[in-house]
Order: structure tokens, then C-alpha cells, then sequence
């Protein structure tokens, strides 16, 4: 009798069915599950510590912790975050507590382990610290942020991998296995459902088994066969979560590095995740002041531009205008002359409080300002010889200060000869003052 999907063998998702039942099994993950990687030294050893497993979506946290308790003859006991509360830790604390005096170690899996709140995450600290329980944690969201520091120190934190082509690869080869069939997509449909994928391993497989199941006997699908069984998905994005802010960064670390195809990457795989094009455009808005700065003026014109553009035409038009910025940023020369000089300057205000401007730069509109010395020798810039003055703007009490270093690119260049200039000047103006 051939295996089908629906036999009465069969019935579970064919996630489910692959789903490893030793550690040899686990794919996309040697790093931590190679023959010298920690955790299967800790199986070798026979002694697990607690440690929080930190990856995307389908990558095999819960496999993994399932049969590190198999295979270190632990009682395996499994939460959700999302559904339990304290009064579920209560009852698994004092389960654990009876098993520990028969002689039975437990694996507490606790799944999505950041959506705990802080207080609940707290009442894992003495179950951990004296052994009634060792915990795994998943999660996908960064443990820096979203765990107490005082569960972190005592649990170690091991990053798994989205399964690259490969892993998945090794998966597609069981399914046919299982199936009694391969895969009837064409090379370019086998490259497209990797992509739709994303790393998720679970997902591609129930992929796998949405075109086992439907393709018909001897049909190979191509990519538009494959967009009439599947609908895509976006990639795993949530504005929310790490992987926000990490694409955000990548974008922004690449227009620094002046890579622009790189930039306009990041720019698109944010869009098309569906991030909210107002939120890209100000990041660029910031970079044309922050990173570009006064090498190149126009940046933040184009900025400017680019958003009014985008405002006046919606998506997809307007996406057009926001790309040509990322070029523009991008392959424009960079510095951060003026955002370095903003947060020196800013600290030294902090620093020198109330003092006054000097009196000679002071209006007097009344007498009694006029008799206290204010506007007394003043000189008018325009009116002398080479429309520069020379004179004293900083406080009396403070000596002059450089918080501005343009660098030798870009319009900077320019910026920083003008400088000089009236560096220059002003020092033959004090020197004529000395004599």
C-alpha cells in the first residue's frame, strides 16, 4: 500500500511527521549541535544548565529543548507565555519540586518567554537559582531587551540561525521521503518556495505539503503554477520587533558605507515588509543632516524634496523619490562635522550655565543698559575693512572654544577654508591689538 498524505498512518501535518527525534536530526544548526558545539556537550555530559534560545520563527526551539530533555532522561514539561500565568509556574514549580525528591530532574520550556512581564519573569529566579527546574527559554525577540538582566545572568543565551538553503534542502529530501514523491516543482519553482519560506522551516514545510498534496500526477509547476496553489506571505517583519530596528540599522550602516545598492536593499525589503514609508523618509531626513552634514548642503534638500514628493504622489509613484534619495545619501560625500559639534557645544552650554554675552554685543535701548557698558565698542562687521570685525562673542568668562572641524570632502572643503580664513584674520586682528 503506497503512503499517501491521507492514510490512516499519516493523518498529522507533515511538519508534525518530520518533526527530528534526535538531536542528529535537527538541521541549520551546527553551530550549537555539532559534535564539540555547547549544547551537545552539555548532552554528553548529561547536565543541562538554563539557557534561553533566541531565533525566528520554525528554526527548531521547541524541537531542540524536546529532545535535550530525551536525551538526558529529564521530565519534559512545556508553557506558553501567551496562556499562562503565575498561578500555571505555581503549579509546575511544585510538580517539579516532587519530582526532584523521587529523583527526576525537569526541563521547563517556556515558549515566547518575553511576552512574560517582568514580575513574572522574576518568579522563575529562585526555582533556577536552587535546580528545582532547568529552563529553556524561547524567544524571538532580542533577551538583551526583553528579559530581566537578573534572569540573563543566570541563564546562557544561545542564537539559533533562519535555515538557509541547505537546511532546507535536507528537509525537502525527507518530505519526498515520507511522501513517496518528489518535489514536482521546476529549479526556478524549487528557488521561488525557499524565498516564500524565509528561513521558516515549519512553514516551508507546510508548503511542501500544500503542492504534494494538490499538483496533479506528473506535473512539474513553475513559479506562476506555484502563485495559483500558494498565496505569499511577507517576510517575517514586524514593526515591532528586533527585526525593525535591525533592517533600519542595516539601511542606515550602508548609506554611512557609501553602498548603494546595498542601502537600496534594505530600503526595499523594509517596504515591501510593508514598514510605514513616513518612518523610512525621516531616518533618511536625519542621515542627510547627521551623516552628510554640510559635505553636501543639498542632502537635506533632497530629503525634503523627496518626502514632498512622496506625500503629493502615494505609493507606488512616490516609492520612486524615496529610492533616489537612498542614491543620493548614499554616494554622497560624508560628515559629521556639524552632528559632532552640536552635542560638544550642547554639553558645554550645560556646563556654563547662566553666563552673559559679552556687553559690547548687547543692544541698549536705555540709558541705564548704555551706562552699564552695553553696545561699548561694538564694531559693525559690514563696515570695516575686510567686513570682519574680529571681535569677542563667547561669555567673558570663557575662553574661545572650536566645536566645529569640518572635514576634506565635499562641500566641507569649501566650508573649512572659509574658516581658516577668518581664523586667519582674527589672529592678525589680536596680534595688532597686542601691539
Amino acid at each position: 500500500m503506497i503512503d499517501t498524505l491521507f492514510s490512516g498512518t499519516t493523518a498529522k501535518p507533515l511538519a508534525d511527521r518530520l518533526r527530528p527525534q534526535n538531536i542528529t536530526d535537527v538541521v541549520g544548526q551546527n553551530h550549537l549541535l555539532s559534535d564539540k558545539a555547547p549544547l551537545m556537550r552539555m548532552i554528553k555530559a548529561q547536565k543541562l544548565t538554563s539557557f534561553i534560545l533566541w531565533g525566528p520563527p520554525g528554526c527548531g526551539k521547541t524541537t531542540i529543548a524536546r529532545i535535550l530533555a530525551q536525551e538526558t532522561n529529564m521530565h519534559f514539561e512545556a508553557l506558553s507565555a501567551v496562556f499562562s500565568g503565575v498561578s500555571d509556574l505555581r503549579k509546575v514549580f511544585e510538580a517539579a519540586q516532587n519530582r526532584r525528591r523521587m529523583g527526576q530532574a525537569t526541563l521547563l520550556f517556556v515558549d515566547e518567554i518575553h511576552r512574560f512581564n517582568r514580575s513574572q519573569q522574576d518568579a522563575f529566579l529562585p526555582v533556577v537559582e536552587d535546580g528545582t527546574v532547568v529552563l529553556v527559554g524561547a524567544t524571538t525577540e532580542n533577551p538583551s531587551f526583553e528579559l530581566n538582566s537578573a534572569l540573563l545572568s543566570r541563564c546562557k543565551v544561545f542564537v539559533l540561525n533562519r535555515l538557509d538553503d541547505e537546511a532546507l534542502d535536507r528537509l525537502t529530501e525527507r518530505a519526498e521521503l515520507v511522501c513517496n514523491r518528489l518535489l514536482p516543482l521546476d529549479e526556478v519553482g524549487k528557488t521561488y518556495i525557499k524565498n516564500l519560506a524565509d528561513g521558516d522551516g515549519r512553514y516551508f514545510l507546510n508548503l511542501l505539503e500544500t503542492v504534494m498534496t494538490y499538483a496533479e500526477p506528473n506535473e512539474i509547476l513553475d513559479k506562476d503554477g506555484l502563485e495559483l496553489l500558494l498565496q505569499k506571505r511577507l517576510p517575517n517583519y514586524d514593526k515591532s520587533s528586533d527585526g525593525h530596528y535591525n533592517l533600519i540599522s542595516a539601511l542606515h550602516k550602508s548609506l554611512r558605507g557609501s553602498d548603494v545598492d546595498a542601502a537600496l536593499y534594505w530600503c526595499a525589503r523594509m517596504v515591501t515588509a510593508g514598514e510605514d514609508m513616513k518612518y523610512i523618509l525621516r531616518r533618511l531626513t536625519r542621515f542627510a543632516a547627521e551623516d552628510v552634514g554640510m559635505a553636501d548642503p543639498l542632502a537635506l534638500v533632497q530629503a525634503h524634496s523627496a518626502w514632498d514628493a512622496y506625500e503629493r504622489l502615494g505609493s507606488p509613484e512616490g516609492d520612486l523619490a524615496v529610492a533616489q534619495l537612498v542614491v543620493y545619501l548614499a554616494t554622497a560625500p560624508k560628515s559629521i562635522g556639524v552632528y559632532r559639534a552640536w552635542n560638544k557645544v550642547r554639553q558645554r552650554a550645560v556646563e556654563t550655565g547662566t553666563l552673559m554675552p559679552p556687553k559690547h554685543i548687547l543692544n541698549a535701548p536705555t540709558k541705564l543698559m548704555a551706562d552699564l557698558g552695553y553696545k561699548k565698542d561694538y564694531q559693525y562687521d559690514p563696515d570695516t575693512k575686510d567686513g570682519f570685525s574680529g571681535q569677542n562673542y563667547f561669555p567673558e568668562e570663557m575662553k574661545r572654544e572650536t566645536f566645529y572641524t569640518p572635514v576634506e570632502r565635499g562641500f566641507e572643503r569649501e566650508i573649512k577654508k572659509r574658516i581658516d580664513y577668518w581664523n586667519d584674520l582674527r589672529q592678525k586682528k589680536q596680534n595688532q591689538q597686542k601691539k
